[in-house]
């Protein structure tokens, strides 16, 4: 029944597809969203900026959830039209009025959602964010919410044509941040997170909102598959990609707004080295170290890796891309290692948008265990599920329990082993259709 439902779901009109999901799927009390528009506020195209509010109590110290949606990047016409497919940039034609509404709202993200939603099989969840007011922003300037720039793009089919593209990320956050200080003069606990780019913008906007909101409570940062990867020398994997953006999006303008006590290495020999974007990550976790810091990406991630990657090599395979991911990867925990307030928790893979991204739409398969092992018994094969060849001898710690463990002041950090555990979950495979076609 569920396969002959989750075939029907893939060719459904939007409406129908919606209202077939909502059978199958309990995301719990839909949110209410307030849409806002402030002024000077614009995405790419230079269409109005919109983002979206969910507010418990108005006017009270409550807990706030900046989320930042997430969605490629861009910096060629191609990118910043939509011609590169599934690389480039979200929404190049802008946030359309009540975007809110329906799947995308559904499914955003459990954070968002304050529950992990009930799919077949699995049972819904509620987390620590069910009662959070909840600032969401809409991804539509292709520079990971932060860039401050006007670009022209031509293209290369037709230099007779291009575009002028507006990469207002870093100022539409700021207008966000300062409508949010406005909004509540205090707040209590705050988290920031997002995904893929947004988890980028988590990264690179977080010193700006924590500075900004004044927070009686704890502060947390979470960034789910945005990683700025440590590339201090010029032939790191990640550098060509941060030269490029550097350019394109012009950063320093960015980064020239952090204070002396962040970015003066003779001051803070800790601090952000401008020539390598990953000391962000130690210099703002220095900068605020009672706060709690958390990363999470599957180590199979073959969307946010195609970006850092691929245009920027000759006919890469996907082998040598998430090679170069790994090693990436790998260099940012070692970094991470030195901070005392960072978790991280890193799966090795699961078969769905290419193992990119952990906490969105669904948390099944986000799990990590350190000792994700081949069987080792020949009755251990005699268990349910059967064809299943591998078994966790460590403890397996499910996205849910990480996030509630992090949030009470708990370290946590597991980097699971290469292992075909999700591939081989009837589970998994049941639902991968489905989700893929929510979204």
């Amino acid at each position: 029944m569920l396969v002959w439902l989750t075939a029907m779901a893939t060719t459904a009109e939007a409406q129908d597809l919606s209202a077939l999901i909502s059978l199958l799927v309990d995301t719990g009390t839909p949110r209410s969203w307030t849409e806002m528009m402030l002024p000077d506020t614009v995405c790419g195209n230079g269409t109005p900026y919109r983002f979206y509010v969910h507010e418990n109590d108005p006017g009270e110290p409550e807990n706030v959830l900046f989320y930042f949606e997430g969605g490629g990047a861009c910096w060629t016409y191609e990118g910043c039209t939509g011609q590169n497919g599934v690389l480039s940039a979200a929404n190049p034609n802008g946030i359309p009025a009540n975007y809110m509404t329906g799947l995308q709202q559904q499914y955003a993200s459990p954070l968002v959602n304050g529950a992990d939603p009930g799919l077949p099989l699995r049972s819904r969840t509620d987390l620590f964010t069910k009662d959070w007011n909840v600032v969401f922003l809409p991804y539509c300037t292709g520079d990971t919410h932060v860039g401050n720039s006007v670009r022209t793009y031509t293209d290369p089919a037709d230099p007779t044509n291009s575009i002028t593209y507006h990469h207002n990320g870093y100022n539409n956050t700021q207008e966000v941040i300062a409508w949010a200080d406005g909004n509540w003069p205090t707040v209590n606990d705050l988290l920031v997170s997002g995904y893929s780019a947004g988890g980028t913008g988590t990264a690179a906007n977080y010193y700006f909102i924590r500075n900004a909101l004044t927070v009686t409570g704890e502060a947390y940062y979470l960034n789910d598959s945005g990683p700025l990867f440590p590339a201090p020398n010029t032939n790191s994997n990640s550098r060509a990609l941060h030269d490029r953006i550097t350019i394109e999006w012009d950063l320093l303008s960015v980064f020239d707004q952090l204070p002396d006590s962040i970015t003066d290495l003779t001051q803070n020999p800790n601090g952000f080295d401008l020539n390598d974007y990953g000391t962000l990550n130690r210099a703002v976790a220095n900068e605020f170290p009672n706060d709690h810091f958390a990363y999470t990406a599957f180590s199979m991630d073959y969307n946010y890796s195609r970006f850092s990657y691929e245009s920027f090599l000759t006919n890469p395979s996907r082998d040598d891309i998430l090679d170069r991911w790994q090693d990436d990867q790998d260099d940012l925990v070692q970094l991470l290692g030195t901070l005392p307030n960072f978790s991280w928790h890193i799966p090795w893979e699961r078969p769905l948008l290419d193992s990119h991204t952990v906490t969105t739409v669904t948390f099944i398969g986000s799990h990590a265990c350190e000792q994700m092992e081949k069987k080792r018994y020949w009755w251990e094969y005699l268990a349910w599920p059967w064809g299943q060849t591998y078994k966790c001898y460590s403890e397996f710690l499910p996205m849910e329990t990480f996030l509630d463990r992090w949030y009470t002041g708990q370290t946590s950090r597991i980097v699971e082993p290469e292992n075909g555990y999700n591939d081989e979950d009837p589970g998994m495979q049941l639902i991968k259709s489905l989700v893929e076609a929510a979204l």
